[in-house]
């Protein structure tokens, strides 16, 4: 992880800090705690200037301090984890291995192909001087943050950075698109004196004839948002990316090769984990099951085996267990997404080390419990807090009894799977971290910090999501040490996170209303449109959100592997949104969990984390997620 930034003008160096501020360098250098480095490119004979800014957390390898420079007058600035696809050794940095892989390309379809065939997460800026040429981007899905600014004119610059803050001047900043890699020819536009992006687009097949009207419905979804001075173009060469997963399976079909899953799922009217067996039976549905553990397994052994252990930590005899130092941490609900991810994540951390499950709490204010909800919304709360009461009936109620206003939905269920996990492997050492936030702090954190976290995005979910992950991925809180709880701070710098399970096994509310009013065909659709459009809606701020921490997030549910293989399987293999709520969606990762020796977690509804956390309810705010959130607009730019 890494905040990158690199501020491009024609003028002169005063308009390099109109963009880069003291503020902006404030949030990159927090993403980036363990080196922090600015270099400025001046072009002897061209009038553009560019600063590049490199703030680095150190995971892997030899700590490689950004930006890096080559003999050539290369500039390289990453922000990303290779897990496969270009050799990382087991004591190389990713950074280095990547910017030698660049040197060596000679034209822009060796750029493209070194870039298509890396397997992981990211975001870079890359300055090839030969060419006088900027290149930048994000991975197929967005998982690393990048944002853009254009000045007035088209003369005056342009600013790309990993995180920004609010801005009144009406330069608004944007999130790069992740529809390709853009490049801009600096030594054309200082001779236009005109701004001009180069698009290379991500396909599944770059040979086939319909690329050209493709082509120009990337080009329209990008440019829409661009300022009318700035131009957009598809490379003359018409060169792209190849797409690192494959096009979703929209095949209808009950069942494949003879699997019947639908004589068992006419017979369940009871949503409880025996009636998962049933599907277990079928020796195909069981086979299947297999293989996505298998393929998810191994993207979950990617991301915790791959970042820097203390030596002495994995060589030393240790006498208690307690003083190990957790690594890996991973964003706790007890709902069926965390709990794979943490069983998984226990097969492949170093037994010796705990494992950090972060678990948010808001404090629940009695007073306005029920108010600004409809009764459809208010009867689906009350289902889902019985069926937490129901799980938790024989926990021990004495843990915690005294925050009992911290007791939301997410820290029911994140008991009881902490109960889960316990049994599965009592060796472990499983820290739950019990992180209470009052509105007080709520308040106060959202004025400093998240809101230009959030920022470019403003809706009352993303305030709500956004501030929740914050303080999760902060990790202070409690932990219970022989009963009595502990003030612990969470050393994690990684965070493994389940989003994108939803997105593709149908977890949503909104994917039901879809099958009912337009059957299977409809429900593809749908889920083709949550895949294209997550890296706008939740990856960049997410990544913005954890990396305030000097945290990585790792998305192991968006392995590519694991997207190819989930996009491999027709709709009815991964979901059965005729079956009740607990079974039906996300059936595929359900029967997982159950063939990982999960229990009451397997059948647990979804509830989204500004529910479950309950912080859509502490403001007493009666809005709808999509609406503009005011208290986003209110930033205060103190030193953080």
């Amino acid at each position: 992880m890494c905040g990158i930034c690199c501020v491009v003008t024609w003028c002169t160096e005063r308009a390099i800090y109109d963009f880069f501020n003291k503020d902006i360098l404030c949030h990159l250098r927090r993403r980036g705690p363990d080196s922090s480095k600015q270099l400025i490119k001046t072009a002897s004979d061209l009038p553009y200037k560019c600063l590049f800014s490199g703030h680095v957390l150190h995971l892997r390898g030899l700590i490689t301090p950004q930006p890096l420079k080559d003999a050539s007058d290369n500039i390289f600035l990453w922000n990303g984890e290779i897990f496969n696809g270009v050799h990382v050794g087991d004591l190389e940095n990713d950074t280095e291995v990547m910017f030698h892989h660049l040197a060596l390309c000679s034209s822009e379809a060796d750029i493209l192909s070194l870039f298509s065939s890396l397997r992981g997460p990211w975001s870079f800026i890359y300055y090839q001087a030969s060419q006088h040429s900027l290149w930048f981007g994000r991975d197929y899905f967005g998982r690393r943050s990048l944002l853009w600014q254009f000045g007035n004119e088209a003369d005056s610059g342009f600013c790309l950075t990993s995180v920004s803050v609010y801005s009144k001047s009406g330069n608004e900043w944007q999130e790069v698109p992740a529809s390709g890699i853009f490049k801009i020819d600096l030594k054309a536009c200082a001779t236009t004196k005109s701004l001009s992006l180069t698009l290379f687009p991500w396909k599944y097949s770059c040979t086939e004839k319909a690329v050209e009207p493709i082509f120009s419905n990337v080009l329209d979804h990008v440019s829409k948002d661009l300022p009318n001075h700035i131009l957009l173009v598809m490379n003359e060469s018409k060169l792209c990316l190849r797409a690192p997963v494959i096009p979703l399976n929209k095949t209808i079909a009950e069942a494949s090769d003879g699997c019947r899953s639908t004589n068992v799922s006419n017979n369940i009217h009871k949503v409880s984990v025996e009636s998962l067996q049933g599907f277990l039976a079928e020796e195909c549905k069981k086979k299947l099951v297999h293989q996505f553990i298998d393929v998810l397994s191994e993207a979950v052994k990617r991301r915790v085996l791959s970042l820097f252990r203390d030596e002495d930590q994995e060589t030393r005899a240790i006498p208690s267990m307690s003083n190990r130092k957790a690594h890996v941490a991973v964003l706790f609900s007890g709902g069926i997404d965390s709990m794979v991810i943490a069983a998984l994540a226990d097969k492949h951390v170093p037994l010796g080390e705990p494992i950090d499950l972060l678990n948010v709490a808001f404090m629940i204010k009695e007073h306005i419990k029920q108010k600004g909800t409809t009764k459809k919304h208010t009867d689906q709360e009350v289902q889902l807090d019985l069926l937490c009461q129901e799980s938790c009936k024989d926990l021990d109620a004495k843990a915690g009894a005294h925050l009992s206003c911290f007791d939301v939905p997410d820290r029911i269920t994140g008991r009881v799977g902490l109960k889960e996990l316990e049994a599965i492997n009592p060796s472990r050492t499983w820290n739950f971290v019990e992180i209470n936030v009052t509105l007080e702090e709520l308040k106060k954190m959202r004025l400093q910090c998240i809101n230009h976290l959030v920022y470019p995005l403003d809706t009352v979910l993303d305030d709500s999501i956004g501030c929740a992950i914050w303080f999760a991925s902060r990790g202070e809180g409690f932990i219970s040490n022989q009963g009595e709880l502990k003030p612990y701070k969470s050393p994690a710098k990684v965070v493994l996170t389940g989003i994108g399970a939803d997105e593709q096994l149908a977890g949503y509310s909104r994917h039901r209303v879809c099958f009912k009013k337009y059957g299977l065909e409809g429900l593809n659709k749908e889920l083709e449109m949550e895949l294209d459009r997550i890296s706008s809606r939740n990856l960049g701020r997410d990544d913005r959100i954890i990396g305030d921490h000097g945290k990585e997030a790792r998305f192991p549910f968006l392995d590519e592997e694991v997207v190819s293989f989930l996009n491999s399987l027709p709709i009815s293999e991964k979901a059965d949104l005729t079956l009740p709520r607990g079974i039906g969606e996300k059936l595929i990762l359900r029967l997982a969990a159950k063939e990982l020796g999960l229990a009451a977690s397997t059948v647990l509804p979804k509830r989204a984390v500004q529910f479950g956390s309950r912080i859509a309810k502490l403001e007493s705010k009666s809005e709808k997620a999509s609406d503009t959130c005011s208290r986003l607009k209110s930033f205060s730019v103190d030193k953080l």
